[in-house]
């Protein structure tokens, strides 16, 4: 099975050496906590977009703007060091009663009208779309957790970023959930019998001209994780709560060379490390906040 997925991602991942064999002993339970974070950066910005612009599923993907340097390319760039202009603490948290496995599903029973906030990045890569998936897991513990993974540092797309199991679509996928149920499992070992999918939500562009499709499933806790060493540098947990209180929501704005960025990020701390959510997972985490709170 390992060695047809590998044929199978081969071609569509060429930019990637193929990674090594996973080590059967490396593979754990999770725990009855959450697991430990390491402290993580990332290179993915964002553009809100006007109200008259946003699509609650779009048909097709937005246009994309002209192609700029990424923040990866500037020289000492750190996006923890930018200055925070605006917190939303002024805006309502979700409640902690539609933070349950049965008010999720009920959620996306019958979802509201509503419309994502941030659907779009610059473009700085020039080349053909490709569509993705990623899976907003939501493990069910005491206290809802979300499953996030630190990237590897030599991946060519996003390395070494906050980021959720997830990757580009296959031919052979049925849906863009089938995507995100394949990748996480062969990304961080999780198997979709212990994963139950409660729907998606509107497409996010990234700067690197993938068209992202949010999946949001429940997770049981007694599922076991396996990471592929090549792509996953580490897997760590957040509060559900704490990513749905734009309490914690800080805008970001970056001036340079004459083009104008902003983006969100939420910095989770635990056990004196911070752990420094931006970019395209803050964004979807944030169109997540609102179809919660509509």
């Amino acid at each position: 099975a390992a060695s047809r997925r590998v044929s199978r991602k081969s071609c569509l991942r060429a930019s990637r050496l193929l990674p090594p064999p996973l080590n059967p002993s490396k593979a754990r339970a999770c725990p009855d906590k959450p697991l430990q974070h390491q402290p993580v950066a990332a290179f993915c910005f964002l553009v809100r977009q006007k109200p008259a612009s946003l699509l609650v599923n779009p048909p097709s993907p937005p246009a994309v703007s002209s192609v700029i340097a990424p923040l990866s390319s500037l020289p000492d760039f750190d996006p923890r060091t930018v200055a925070v202009v605006g917190v939303d603490a002024h805006l309502p948290a979700v409640p902690l009663a539609a933070q349950t496995p049965d008010a999720l599903r009920a959620r996306f029973a019958q979802p509201p009208q509503w419309e994502p906030e941030v659907v779009l990045e610059k473009k700085f890569m020039n080349r053909e779309p490709a569509h993705a998936s990623v899976l907003l897991a939501i493990v069910l513990r005491e206290q809802p957790m979300v499953l996030l993974t630190e990237r590897t540092a030599h991946l060519s797309t996003h390395s070494g970023q906050v980021a959720f199991p997830g990757g580009r679509a296959d031919p052979e996928d049925a849906s863009p959930a089938d995507t995100a149920l394949r990748e996480a499992q062969e990304e961080v070992g999780l198997d979709r019998a212990f994963v139950e999918v409660l729907g998606t939500l509107p497409t996010y562009v990234t700067g690197s001209s993938f068209i992202i499709t949010p999946v949001v499933a429940l997770v049981q806790p007694d599922c076991v994780l396996q990471p592929n060493p090549y792509e996953v540098a580490d897997l760590f947990e957040v509060p559900l709560a704490f990513l749905l209180d734009p309490a914690h929501h800080r805008r970001h704005v970056f001036d340079r060379d004459g083009v104008h960025r902003e983006w969100f990020s939420m910095p989770y701390e635990q056990g004196g490390k911070t752990h420094f959510i931006w970019g395209a997972t803050a964004g979807m985490l944030r169109n997540f906040y609102r179809f919660m709170q509509a």
